[in-house]
Order: structure tokens, then sequence, then C-alpha cells
């Protein structure tokens, strides 16, 4: 697989992790319907439970973005000030690396389309279904397999750089041993969790990288 390939392939699999998480984060805020604005406006008044209800709702919709624009709603309502959204955003913000996680321990361990396209299936067929409830959880396994298998696809192409000796020179020269280094690194990582607009894609890119030895 050339360069071009690489990139394309890259691309696309990136597209279908972002695409995936999109369709089951909207699915499953379907899915739980008033409860989710519910549990946030009662557990705003504990900073602690606020923080744990932020990290909640975030490791199970997977868009910490979700969960802050609710929170904006609710300020600019007036059901709740900022200082009792700062814990929801800040477990938000940990809930959020809950898809790494998965990523880590899942993702590389096992064939991911083994189960992303048995995934894929079900939520297809569920959406058929005619009862709301089975329609929003068939978007959710929808989305959860296309979110994997863009992730089984990054995978696959990424193994290919290990050929180039560009890419390896270019990813040794990065090494964060540095401070000048280290804010290299984090300046590359920001840059691509603007453009993608998901630390979590961002993540699941690097991790494809590292297991792949680049």
């Amino acid at each position: 697989m050339n360069g071009v390939s690489i990139v394309i392939t890259v691309a696309g699999g990136l597209g279908l992790f972002l695409f995936g998480m999109k369709v089951m984060s909207e699915a499953l805020q379907k899915a739980t319907g008033e409860s989710f604005k519910n549990i946030l406006w009662r557990m705003t008044k504990n900073r602690f439970l606020g923080l744990f209800t932020g990290f909640g709702i975030t490791a199970i919709i997977q868009s910490s973005s979700a969960t802050t624009v609710m929170l904006v709603s609710f300020v600019n309502a007036g059901l709740i000030n900022l200082t009792q959204s700062v814990g929801i955003i800040l477990g938000a913000n940990i809930g959020t690396t809950v898809t790494g996680w998965i990523v880590a321990l899942l993702g590389f361990k096992i064939k991911i389309a083994s189960f992303a396209l048995p995934s894929i299936a079900i939520g297809f067929f569920m959406r058929f279904l005619k009862d709301e409830k089975f329609e929003n959880w068939g978007e959710v396994f929808l989305g959860f397999g296309m979110l994997f298998l863009g992730l089984d696809i990054m995978n696959s192409a990424v193994k290919d750089l290990r050929e180039s000796t560009a890419v390896m020179a270019f990813m040794s020269s990065i090494h964060a041993t540095t401070i000048p280094k280290a804010l290299v690194v984090v300046a590359i990582g920001t840059a691509v969790t603007m453009i993608v607009q998901s630390s979590s894609a961002t993540v699941a890119m690097t991790m494809s990288l590292a297991v792949n030895g680049l």
C-alpha cells in the first residue's frame, strides 16, 4: 500500500470512527430521553456527585461536548449556576477517556471486526422494529459497530507505515524527552483534536501508532 492509499484509508477509517461515535452518542441521548437532563439537574447540588455524574454520562454517551452543551443550556436558562456546573464539566472530561480504555482493553487484543460487524447487523435490523426505543438502541449498536470497524480500518492501514523510512524518521524525532519537544507533541495533539473535534479519535489514532511500533 503506497503513501496516498494509506492516508486515504486512515482518513476513511477515521471518518467511520467519528461517524459511529456521533451516531452512538445521539442515539443514547434519544434512548435515555428526559432522564439524561433530570440526572444532570439533580446532581449539580453536590460538586463531588456532579463530578461522578459527568464522568458516568460522558462514559456512556462518549461525548463530553454533548454534556457540556447541555450544561450551558442549563446555565443560560438559570436552572444552575456556573459553580454548580464545574464539577460535571471536570467529570465529563475524565469520562471521555473511557473510549481509550475500551480500545486498549478490547481493540488490539481481539479481532475487532469479529464483533463490529455483528453489532452493525443487529443495530441495522433493530431499526426496522416498530418501537422507538428499539430503534434508538438499534442505532446505539450500529454506531458502536461503525466506531470499532473504523478503528480496525485505521489499525490495518497504520501497519503499512512501518515500511516507510520517512515516517519512522519523523516519529523517532519527536520523543517528548525535553520541554521543547514535549510542547511540540502537545501542539500536534491539540491541532489534530481541533481538526477532528474529538479527543477520543486522536487517542485512538495515537494508540494505533503505538501498538504498531511507530
